[in-house]
């Protein structure tokens, strides 16, 4: 049972915390839905731990399309950042604040950056595209566009702010964060496929333009769920490293180690070693 801990600690954790809100909020819906994100990720780390290789993929599918076509696109909700800043000055307690509480500012102090390897919608997609190994050339250069984040994170934020400060009705509020949804994901997508292209990289977006990641990144540095190595069995050949699309060096133990808060534990380095000497 030790081999399946994680998967089952994070089925439980999302099994309480779907009675929790259910009891406190009285809305059955909220039992329902946290327990089909939990089960969909706990039925996938298991299937992880059997060697399914196709165990992630399954799940990015099982809860990224829920959360965009269901709660997004026939619940309209705006599951985007924006919608988070809109429920939250509002007071709402509703899809977006729970979710970006839970998989995206508390949430990581427990799975690290582990929403971006199995429930993103946006990456859902854009690892279908051919280009899983990042290209290595010209990584520096690429990063200093890193700051492109930061702009998506204040451009959110300051466009919600505009939009109560104007005082709209409910119903114009709830129609023009239903219309953001839908641009923001059709930019997002754009965007990242363009990317993808221009750096023969499926992750580029998530690293140098997603705004979440304002978020996700300092939670994520005092994960308690990390990729370790066994120092004894490792025998250097670096294929784990050429294995992780999102370039991290999970050889170096420290927290401080290069890239250590983009760890999205997809599990390829695991795959890729050959002794074995990698383990969450």
């Amino acid at each position: 049972m030790r081999k399946y801990r994680w998967p089952l600690i994070i089925w439980l954790l999302f099994e309480i915390i779907a009675v929790v809100t259910t009891i406190t909020t009285k809305n059955l819906f909220l039992f329902i839905n946290f327990t089909y994100i939990g089960t969909s990720l706990g039925v996938g780390g298991i299937l992880m731990k059997k060697g399914w290789k196709h165990a992630r993929r399954l799940v990015q599918f099982l809860v990224g399309v829920y959360l965009l076509v269901f709660l997004g696109f026939l619940g309209h909700e705006n599951m985007q950042i924006e919608g988070f800043w809109y429920y939250l000055f509002s007071g709402v307690f509703a899809a977006a604040t729970l979710h970006y509480a839970i998989a995206k500012i508390f949430g990581p102090l427990l799975f690290g950056r582990g929403w971006c390897g199995y429930c993103c919608w946006t990456a859902m997609i854009l690892d279908l595209l051919p280009y899983k190994t990042p290209n290595k050339n010209g990584v520096q250069e690429r990063k200093k566009i890193g700051f492109i984040r930061y702009i998506f994170f204040a451009a959110s934020l300051i466009f919600v702010v505009a939009l109560l400060i104007l005082g709209l009705s409910d119903a114009q509020m709830k129609r023009i964060m239903f219309i953001s949804f839908i641009a923001t994901n059709v930019l997002y997508y754009a965007v990242g496929i363009v990317l993808a292209i221009l750096f023969k990289d499926n992750r580029a977006f998530c690293k140098y333009i997603c705004p979440v990641t304002v978020f996700l990144k300092p939670m994520s540095y005092y994960s308690r769920l990390r990729v370790v190595c066994d120092q004894e069995k490792c025998i250097g050949c670096n294929a784990c490293r050429r294995a992780c699309p999102m370039e991290v060096d999970m050889l170096d133990p420290s927290r401080k180690r290069t890239n250590g808060t983009e760890c999205i534990l997809c599990g390829e380095c695991e795959r890729a070693c050959p002794q074995g000497a990698l383990r969450k």
